[in-house]
């Protein structure tokens, strides 16, 4: 199994392809995927490259982490698992409802 990684303090000019092509110079490419914002449509400067060995994510995280991309030092490291989010997705707040506080 390959590893993920993080690539941060992207340029928003940055796409998939690009992070692909540039990541394929240490090894083979599993996947590449710039986050975009939802509502606006725009990179939010960062995305996840996986590499296909553990080798050939170290060296990325050696030649990447610190270079240059456009003006700006990216950041390159190993992804961590995304925290589960709190609350699990219900309504929230103090339970459901309520009435109008009138008579019975």
């Amino acid at each position: 199994m390959g590893k993920k990684l993080y690539v941060g303090n992207l340029p928003f000019s940055a796409t998939d392809q690009i992070l692909s092509d540039t990541f394929a110079q240490c090894g083979t490419v599993e996947s590449a995927k710039i986050i975009m914002d939802r509502d606006s449509g725009r990179s939010k400067g960062f995305g996840f490259v996986e590499m296909s060995t553990e080798a050939e994510a170290q060296n990325a995280i050696s030649k990447f982490n610190g270079a240059d991309y456009d003006g700006r030092a990216m950041t390159v490291n190993e992804a961590k698992p995304m925290a589960p989010r709190e609350g699990g997705g219900g309504r929230g707040g103090f339970g459901g409802g309520g009435g109008r506080g009138g008579r019975y």
